[in-house]
């Protein structure tokens, strides 16, 4: 018999009902702290001479169930859970870098993790060095200084730039350097990156993999056992202590149960939308790499399953006609995160990537009329015309005159 497939492994992996007394759904081990039987046993696991269970915030039955179907999905060696994406971002960086050290990132990053490089380990003396890693001669010129890590987000939040993450990977990996990629809008059922050559993958579980909107969390999942114990140890442990709820580990696997499903059809959705975006007179220009005009089309089909969920799209009337957009908004909620059932929308240049100056927003792609807008899980046609009528109520009058023409 073969490897089981992505759902089969994301339902059943790790689990036996016959071991807890039947219970289909895994038992939830609410308890802060564990016992010993022995004060030498106690000792021993305190050691890492036996392996056991002392306390929630290294690690909990219920979490461990969570973290070895996770990193069974993305192909690595050991994952942990954080109590949120940040956690396990700034868990996985604070391990990996100390003083002295440069990080290389993209031009385009996360709001919050831009915040934490620049004003949060960056004045610890690590040196932050952003770079077009769309350029291969900038990626190698970059790699000139030996950094100690090279972290990306592909796609990029919040307007849709890919890294070819193998091929960033290698010159990471030449240079002797970590390669650290937020797979968050992706998921491990549209992209691997361990598999093409990173190290560490993070996610903001909080967004696909719960799907729900109920859960804050996040995950990292290293191609390493020891760096993962690392990051856990140093990073979780010791660092941040962004521990994650048993609760919230129960319920993050109730979402990985249809965690296929739902992706495919968020896809779907995204399609449909993105199709209506790059034909409306109000949008100047639509990113999504499931349109065969997308300058990185070939290199989505080439590493991901699927063009994923997420649409970014420019609107003719810059900043306002960004704002009138979200305002025009029925059924499509205006939020700030992404991959729920509920489809959301949010204008990054007065929201999300606010902390960026506009100077540092041009220089990443994010312009002021960027809207980014997360397909949720409702009836295609509903969630279409609710974008079209948006569209037209935002556009300015002489365009308006033409889309009811």
């Amino acid at each position: 018999m073969g490897m089981p497939g992505f759902s089969t492994t994301a339902i059943h992996h790790g689990y036996d009902p016959r071991d807890h007394h039947g219970a289909l759904v895994p038992p939830v081990y609410q308890s802060a702290t564990f016992t010993f039987a022995s004060a030498a046993g106690g000792g021993r696991c305190f050691a890492g001479e036996a392996d056991g269970y002392i306390y929630t915030r290294i690690a909990n039955p219920t979490l461990a169930l969570l973290e070895s179907r996770l990193a069974v999905l993305e192909g690595g060696a050991a994952a942990i859970a954080f109590g949120s994406g940040m956690g396990a971002i700034t868990a996985t960086l604070w391990t990996l870098l100390r003083p002295g050290d440069e990080i290389v990132v993209d031009l385009t990053l996360y709001g919050c993790t831009f915040a934490f490089l620049h004003h949060g380990i960056g004045e610890f003396g690590v040196r932050v060095t952003h770079v077009d890693m769309t350029d291969p001669a900038a990626v190698e010129a970059a790699m000139a200084g030996k950094p100690k890590v090279v972290y990306f987000e592909s796609p990029a939040n919040p307007n849709m730039r890919l890294v070819d993450i193998e091929a960033v990977a290698a010159a990471a990996h030449r240079a002797g350097a970590l390669v650290v990629v937020d797979n968050t809008y992706c998921t491990p059922y549209l992209q691997r990156p361990l598999a093409l050559g990173a190290d560490v993958v993070v996610h903001s579980a909080t967004k696909y993999i719960s799907g729900h909107g109920d859960v804050t969390a996040g995950i990292a999942v290293a191609a390493d056992a020891e760096l993962a114990q690392r990051i856990r140890l140093q990073g979780l442990k010791d660092m941040t202590g962004a521990v994650l709820s048993p609760q919230d580990a129960a319920l993050l696997m109730r979402g990985l149960k249809t965690l296929a499903l739902r992706m495919d059809r968020h896809c779907t959705n995204a399609m449909a939308v993105a199709r209506l975006l790059q034909a409306h007179p109000a949008v100047a220009k639509v990113h999504y790499p499931g349109l065969e005009t997308d300058p990185q089309h070939g290199l989505a089909k080439r590493q991901m399953r699927q063009p994923g969920g997420m649409i970014a799209f420019e609107l003719q009337g810059g900043y306002e006609a960004g704002m009138r957009f979200i305002d025009a908004l029925g059924m499509v909620a205006c939020a700030v995160s992404l991959g729920d059932a509920e489809s959301l929308a949010q204008h990054p240049a007065s929201m999300t990537h606010s902390t960026y100056t506009p100077e540092q927003r041009e220089a990443a792609g994010i312009s002021d009329g960027l809207v980014r807008l997360s397909a949720g899980l409702e009836d295609t046609d509903d969630l279409v015309a609710d974008v079209a009528r948006a569209l037209s109520a935002c556009a300015a009058p002489k365009l308006r005159a033409i889309v009811a023409a």
